[in-house]
């Protein structure tokens, strides 16, 4: 990586980075899974949501206005990660009390 590729980024070259579809579905999916093994620790949760964030935030500077998510919205998207990471921290949080 070379500092200006986007998480989730295909790995085919394009002509310009208006062609490129970049959408990074797989991390609001990861994060979703994550939530059903909470179980296992809200660490998984903090960690996906905060890597779904960032690139989802990349994808929305690079020009995604819409997203194979079931939310659509790249904005609602992010603020469901967001929510997520919120809820992780406020677990740990507790855990760790």
């Amino acid at each position: 990586m070379n500092g200006h590729e986007l998480i989730g980024a295909p790995r085919v070259e394009r002509a310009t980075p208006r062609e490129a579809s970049i959408d990074p579905l797989r991390y609001c999916v990861m994060t979703t899974v994550a939530l059903l093994a909470w179980a296992t620790g809200p660490w998984a949760v903090l960690v996906m949501a905060g890597i779904g964030l960032v690139a989802y935030g990349q994808a929305t500077r690079a020009g995604l206005s819409r997203t194979r998510c079931v939310l659509k919205y790249p904005t609602l998207v992010m603020l469901y990660l967001g929510v997520a990471m919120a809820g992780a921290m406020i677990a740990l949080t507790l855990k760790l009390q």
